[in-house]
């Protein structure tokens, strides 16, 4: 496992900022269910949402990046 996915995924602002672009993308019926997934991911990870935007709108590329190799996963 390389160092670049490992930092990944210890990143908790990354993670945070990859949920909240994922649903942003998606607007839907359930719209309500995921953003209070969202602020339970927020409070379990001590951030704040105005902290994961700042993060997402610094590295977006590193968001939309981490997005699509999600399903590359093994």
């Amino acid at each position: 496992m390389g160092e670049k996915k490992t930092k990944a995924r210890r990143n908790p602002l990354l993670g945070a900022a990859v949920l909240r672009a994922l649903l942003d993308q998606r607007a839907s019926e359930n719209r309500a269910q995921a953003q209070a997934l969202y602020d339970g991911v927020l409070r379990d990870l001590g951030l704040t949402d105005a902290a994961v935007q700042a993060y997402l709108e610094e590295h977006v590329a590193e968001v939309e990046d981490a997005i699509r190799s999600h399903g590359r996963r093994g």
